[in-house]
């Protein structure tokens, strides 16, 4: 692929998803927009009638309706804006439908706090009513917020400032993904190379050492040069989660966070605690990087280069889909066929465009199938990618397909397992199949990124979220110095002194997507180290671990996460996957050098 980004007009139909099960175009979609507000004053009508079994029913019954044609249409102007952020068309339908959206959430606020209400035995007795069987899980779920339930005319004002809230986290993604401009850069023979957001990690995986560095200088120069702005907008973010925590009576907002998924806080800092413990670990696969590398100093900008120079390969997309489906075979024949028919289908955005919304993600909703953003540059990396996102599409396909649609959405907790059982299933098919030393160091350093980016950076991300929310909770100032300050201590503890932890680094949280929606990076972690274990119960256990592991996809969002995953076979109330996940770091470690020492390196 030429470096030189395309128009999205130039890239061919069968790169670029079939939004069609959503809405066959835009205008099919206003004409759903224009009905929407029907089914708002339809379910807002139930307003103080909350008080029997059977119109509670009935009254999910009409919520889940509207909320399904809203998901419908959020979905798909999400969609078509991370197409090319600059078009205005798709970011004033994204506009109109967050207005939507908080229009709803606002009209149906009454409902949970008008129910909780309710004296203690009629809310139990209305629980237990047979009609309310195909909600009983919600019920439940339910009752458990009422200690952090506020009045129905509290929770209208909370409801009217949800777009409030949520404009930190617009605020960033505008200014990361449309209106940041990068300085071209320079390679070693000096040849000028573009530089965005969508190419910058894959420019870090160069071997060309001058490129690594003047496009690590350039990126973060730019958010240097924003940082400000981006300490206000994130220390609002972080504000309004704490002070929704303080309103409704939890101790943190990192607990608020954590309870909606039933997580105990101690899940949390269990993880922190032990990837601390195994902190040398890292240390040694540093000085292993700078080894390779042949560096005198081990610096930012080398921490994504390959291992072994020349030796990197690259792929076609064809090629990439071949080996997703390669990887999915112990996942069985039914696995196999549904993912193979939706990339005949253009489930997937494939490339790079100009405007396009940089890095991937899976998304869909009940009612269509599911989409998967992506842009490909042809590495192992890429592969990778599509493999991880394939994995979070067939969750969802699966827990759509044997779910009713109040129980197809799973949480945030078990989302990263599906997709990294996939990405190991990938790397350790490959590693299967080569013997050569060179090319095994190379799958080798993939699966340790994993480890590196999933387990231990995510972790480092998630000790950061957890000292800027208490900071905030101390009254403590959020700027950019402090919030600097913070991040840059974490990587001088979590990579060790074998890195030189440039200055530019001091400003890497500020990128960083997830920051802006709060806790939600602790669970790529946790769920790395769940995915570990089951991939690993897959690949020796055959098809009974197979077949636990999809059921478990199928349940979706029918039961606790921690439950969820015991059904697989992992707890993680104790320590020990976590400890597992590590374990087999340190083992692919002990290879990769045994592997350096026979190439001479």
């Amino acid at each position: 692929m030429s470096e030189e980004l395309k128009e999205r007009s130039e890239i061919e139909e069968k790169y670029k998803w079939d939004l069609s099960s959503l809405f066959v175009s835009d205008e099919a979609w206003e004409k759903a927009f224009e009905e929407i507000d029907e089914q708002i004053e339809k379910t807002a009508a139930f307003a103080g009638k909350l008080n029997n079994a059977e119109t509670i029913r009935r009254y999910f019954d009409t919520e889940m309706a509207m909320s399904r044609k809203l998901e419908n249409l959020q979905a798909y102007v999400s969609l078509r804006r991370s197409e090319d952020t600059r078009a205005e068309a798709a970011q004033k339908m994204f506009g109109r439908t967050y207005v939507k959206l908080v229009q709803a959430a606002t009209a149906v606020s009454f409902a949970q706090p008008e129910i909780l209400s309710l004296p203690d035995d009629q809310l139990k007795a209305i629980a237990e009513d047979p009609c309310l069987q195909p909600y009983a899980f919600n019920m439940q779920l339910l009752l458990k917020k009422k200690p952090h339930t506020l009045s129905a005319a509290e929770e209208r004002i909370m409801a009217g400032f949800a777009e409030v809230f949520a404009a930190p986290s617009q605020i960033a993604d505008n200014l990361m993904d449309a209106d940041l401009v990068f300085e071209p850069v320079k390679d070693g023979e000096g040849s000028t190379h573009e530089l965005n957001g969508s190419n910058f990690i894959s420019l870090q995986m160069s071997n060309d050492r001058v490129l690594r560095e003047n496009a690590f200088r350039s990126f973060y120069k730019t958010y240097r040069q924003h940082i400000n702005t981006f300490a206000a907008s994130y220390s609002g973010a972080v504000k309004a989660s704490t002070a929704e925590a303080s309103f409704r009576h939890y101790g943190s907002s990192r607990e608020m966070s954590m309870a909606e998924n039933n997580i105990p806080v101690q899940v949390y800092d269990n993880l922190i605690n032990t990837v601390t413990k195994h902190l040398p670990d890292m240390y040694r696969y540093v000085k292993l990087r700078q080894r390779l590398l042949g560096v005198d100093e081990l610096h930012c900008y080398d921490i994504y280069a390959p291992l072994v120079k020349g030796s990197k390969e690259r792929y076609t997309y064809e090629q990439a889909t071949e080996l997703l489906l390669e990887a999915v075979r112990p996942l069985g024949d039914d696995y196999g066929a549904k993912v193979r028919e939706g990339l005949a289908t253009r489930w997937i955005d494939v490339y790079p465009n100009k405007g396009k919304s940089g890095g991937a993600y899976s998304s869909g909703t009940y009612d269509s199938n599911p989409f998967i953003m992506t842009n490909f540059t042809g590495t192992l990396d890429s592969v990778s990618t599509i493999t991880h996102e394939m994995g979070h599409s067939m969750h969802t396909w699966l827990a759509n397909t044997h779910q009713p649609p109040q129980y197809a959405g799973y949480t945030l907790f078990v989302a990263e397992v599906a997709s990294t059982v996939n990405e190991n299933l990938l790397i350790e098919n490959l590693l299967a199949e080569t013997t050569d030393p060179e090319k095994r160091l190379v799958l080798i350093n993939q699966y340790l990124e994993g480890f590196k980016g999933t387990v231990y950076r995510q972790t480092m991300f998630a000790e950061f979220e957890k000292e800027a929310h208490a900071m905030a909770e101390r009254g403590a100032a959020l700027d950019q110095t402090s919030l600097c300050d913070l991040y840059y201590g974490l990587v001088q503890k979590y990579f060790g002194e074998g890195l030189q932890a440039d200055e530019e680094i001091r400003c890497e949280w500020a990128r960083i997507p997830h920051f802006y929606r709060p806790f939600y990076v602790y669970v790529y972690a946790t769920g790395y180290s769940s995915a570990v274990a089951l991939s690993e119960k897959i690949r020796h256990e055959g098809e009974e671990a197979a077949m636990r592991y999809l059921e478990f996809l199928a349940m979706g969002g029918s039961a606790y996460p921690l439950d969820e995953l015991k059904h697989a076979g992992v707890d993680l109330l104790t320590p020990e996957p976590v400890d597992l996940a590590l374990n087999k770091f340190a083992s692919l470690l002990d290879e990769a050098e045994k592997l350096a020492d026979i190439l001479g390196k």
